[in-house]
């Protein structure tokens, strides 16, 4: 009670708190250079000063990647081939990762059985797959036998497929790791897709085949405004993906 300068409330303050012999001390200021000559009576010996000279404003942060952190994540390939009255067609996706598809068709101009079309389709991915340098890649199949033929657990009795897993196998030497798994036909559906579609093509040899675009619409036309559309473009035997 000794400043006259308290406002109304901490006079109240004061007045309720001198019931139960408390007293209330304002609190003193703090000289900054107390608080300089402790950080310099605590100075460590191994100090460095910070360097706040940034390269670039733009950036918010900056860290160093690994060299071939995706080095060891295996790749993923999906083949299918198919062998009807209409043609011959093989089709093969593969995926990176992180999730990116890169699918590949091809028709097949000559006689051959479903299970040879299978052959084609799984080596058009392994040798895809070679060009892009992998190393590691999980190839999938819906062909149990060609998957099993592959894995050593089912003979090769078919003179016209001997030549074929020799081959296989032969390629399977520019890997480092790489293993076959049998999967449901209705999980393989983009290879599947990819060879029907090219089984089902009429190509004039006289004439270069023109692109054929396939876009995918999400709503109905008559709604359809500005909405982004994927397109998956097949310009002759090679399939590319645009988004």
């Amino acid at each position: 009670m000794e400043s006259t300068a308290l406002n109304g409330r901490m006079a109240r303050w004061q007045i309720f708190l001198s019931e139960f012999d408390i007293v209330y001390i304002s609190q003193k200021a703090v000289k900054g250079s107390a608080i300089a000559d402790f950080l310099t009576s605590q100075a460590l010996e191994d100090y460095e000063p910070l360097d706040f000279d940034f390269p670039n404003e733009d950036l918010m942060c900056m860290a160093t990647a690994e060299q071939g952190s995706q080095e060891y994540h295996p790749w993923k390939l999906n083949f299918d081939g198919v062998s009807n009255a209409i043609g011959n067609g093989i089709g093969a996706v593969l995926m990176s990762p992180i999730g990116d598809h890169y699918p590949f068709t091809s028709k097949l101009d000559f006689d051959c059985t479903n299970n040879m079309a299978e052959y084609e389709a799984c080596i058009m991915g392994i040798r895809t797959a070679i060009e892009r340098k992998i190393k590691t890649l999980e190839v999938y199949g819906d062909s149990a036998l060609v998957i099993y033929q592959l894995k050593g657990e089912w003979e090769t009795r078919d003179l016209k497929l001997v030549r074929y897993r020799k081959l296989v196998l032969e390629l399977t030497k520019e890997f480092d790791d790489i293993t076959f798994h049998y999967l449901p036909r209705d999980e393989n559906q983009m290879a599947d897709a990819l060879a029907t579609l090219a089984s089902m093509i009429k190509v004039n040899k006289l004439e270069a085949m023109k692109p054929i675009q396939m876009s995918i619409y999400e709503t109905p036309v008559h709604c359809y405004k500005s909405r982004k559309r994927k397109r998956l473009v097949i310009l002759g035997t090679k399939t590319y993906y645009n988004t």
